[in-house]
C-alpha cells in the first residue's frame, strides 16, 4: 500500500474552502509551538502557513531585508501578494515570540489580517511554564470570544486525546525508519509529515495513518543494505527538499530521520490527560527542542539517541540563511554526533536554486566520507 498524502492534501484545499464556507474558524500558524489542541476545541482548523518557495520572495523585499530568513520572508510574500489559499481562507493568524524576525513580521503581516501573538518564553524553568499557561488561558478566552464558542473541559480533553492518538501514530510511522533496510523512502516519509499538516479531518486521518503503517509493517523484508543512513535536523526542511533530501537519496544514501519541525518536534510528547489540562498543555509544548531557548540541551541529547536508535552514519544540519538560533547551535549538534560516533556536515543555504550545484557537490563527498 502506498499513502497517498499528496492527493489527499489537495483534496482538503478545496476541503478547507468548504469548512470556511460553512462557517468553521480557520486559524493560521506557523510554528510548531501553537497549541492545536485549544484551536480544536473552539471547533476550529488549524492550518500551517510557512512557506516553502522563492516565488514570493521577491514581492516581500519591498518591506523586509534581503537578508531574513527565507521561511518569513516566502511566508510575508504570500501574505502580500494573496496567493496563499490557506492564508487567503485564514480568519485569525496565531504567531508565536520564537526569533526576532518573526516578531517584526507579524507586526507587518497584522496590517493584512488579524493577527494574534502568543508570547513565548524564551527559557524553560517554573516561572516561564507559569507564564505560557497564562498566555494560554488568554488565548482561550480570545478563541471563545472571537468565534463565539465555549471551550468546555469535555471538548477540551477530547481535543488533547485526539492529538495524542495523531502524535503516537506519526511518531510510530517514523519510527519504522530504525529497520535496516529503512521501509520508507526519505523523500516519501517528508512528503507524508508535509501533505499530513493539511489534512483537517483527523479522524480520516488517523485511520489513513493506522492502515499505511501496518500495510508497511507487513512488507518488512529483513535484507542486507550498505546504503548510508543520515539524519536530517535544524530548520524546516520543507523549502529545501529538493536540493537536499531528494539529492541525498540521489547520490545512494538514505534518509531515516527528521529531527526538525517538519518531523518529531512536532510530535514527540503528548498532553497529559489527566488534571489541569491547559498547564499539561503548556508543559507539552515547552518541551519543544527548539534553538530559540536558552539552553536547549535536549536537541543535543536527542540527536546522539537518534544515531544509536536509527543506526545512522551522518548527520545533516539544515540552517537557513539569517537563522542565528540554529546557526549557533551547529558547534554543540557537532559534538553531539562526534560523541554518538556519526559525522557531521552543516549546510547554510536559503531557497533559491543558485546553490543547488554547489551543496550536490558537499553532499557527495560527505556520502563518500561516511
Amino acid at each position: 500500500m502506498r499513502m497517498d498524502f499528496d492527493k489527499l492534501k489537495k483534496r482538503n484545499s478545496f476541503e478547507l474552502q468548504n469548512l470556511k464556507a460553512e462557517g468553521k474558524p480557520i486559524v493560521g500558524t506557523f510554528c510548531t509551538y501553537s497549541p492545536k489542541e485549544l484551536i480544536y476545541a473552539v471547533g476550529g482548523v488549524a492550518v500551517s502557513l510557512c512557506a516553502n518557495d522563492e516565488s514570493s520572495i521577491n514581492i516581500a523585499h519591498k518591506e523586509l531585508p534581503r537578508n531574513l530568513c527565507p521561511l518569513i520572508k516566502a511566508s510575508y510574500g504570500y501574505a502580500v501578494s494573496k496567493k496563499c489559499p490557506y492564508m487567503n481562507a485564514s480568519d485569525i493568524i496565531v504567531g508565536e515570540t520564537t526569533c526576532d524576525g518573526k516578531k517584526k513580521m507579524y507586526e507587518l503581516l497584522a496590517n493584512h489580517k488579524p493577527v494574534y501573538v502568543l508570547e513565548l518564553p524564551n527559557m524553560t524553568n517554573k516561572r516561564s511554564l507559569a507564564l505560557w499557561k497564562d498566555e494560554l488561558i488568554s488565548f482561550k478566552e480570545f478563541l471563545q470570544e472571537k468565534f463565539k464558542a465555549k471551550i468546555t473541559q469535555e471538548n477540551l480533553l477530547e481535543a488533547v486525546k485526539i492529538h495524542n492518538e495523531e502524535r503516537e501514530l506519526m511518531c510510530e510511522l517514523m519510527e519504522l525508519n530504525k529497520a535496516i533496510p529503512s521501509p520508507i523512502k526519505g523523500s516519501e516519509l517528508h512528503e507524508i509529515l508535509f501533505a499530513s499538516e493539511f489534512i483537517y479531518d483527523k479522524k480520516e486521518k488517523i485511520k489513513t495513518l493506522k492502515a499505511f503503517i501496518e500495510a508497511t509493517k507487513q512488507n518488512l523484508e529483513a535484507k542486507i543494505s550498505d546504503k548510508k543512513r543520515i539524519i536530517i535536523t535544524g530548520c524546516p526542511s520543507g523549502g529545501v527538499y529538493e536540493k537536499i533530501i531528494k539529492q541525498i537519496e540521489n547520490l545512494g544514501a538514505d534518509v531515516v530521520a527528521f529531527e526538525n519541525c517538519v518531523g518529531t518536534k512536532n510530535y514527540r510528547n503528548l498532553v497529559e490527560e489527566e488534571g489541569n489540562l491547559i498547564e499539561n498543555i503548556a508543559k507539552r509544548y515547552l518541551e519543544i527542542p527548539c534553538s530559540v531557548m536558552y539552553k536547549n540541551d535536549k536537541r543535543a541529547q536527542i540527536i546522539k539517541e537518534f544515531i544509536k536508535e536509527y543506526s545512522a552514519d551522518g548527520v545533516i544540519d539544515i540552517v537557513l540563511s539569517g537563522c542565528h538560533t540554529y546557526a549557533i547551535e551547529t558547534n554543540k549538534i557537532r559534538e553531539a554526533s562526534k560523541e554518538a560516533g556519526a559525522n557531521y556536515m552543516s549546510l547554510e543555504t536559503d531557497y533559491s536554486r543558485q546553490d543547488s550545484g554547489q551543496i550536490r557537490t558537499r553532499l557527495e563527498a560527505f556520502i563518500e566520507l561516511l
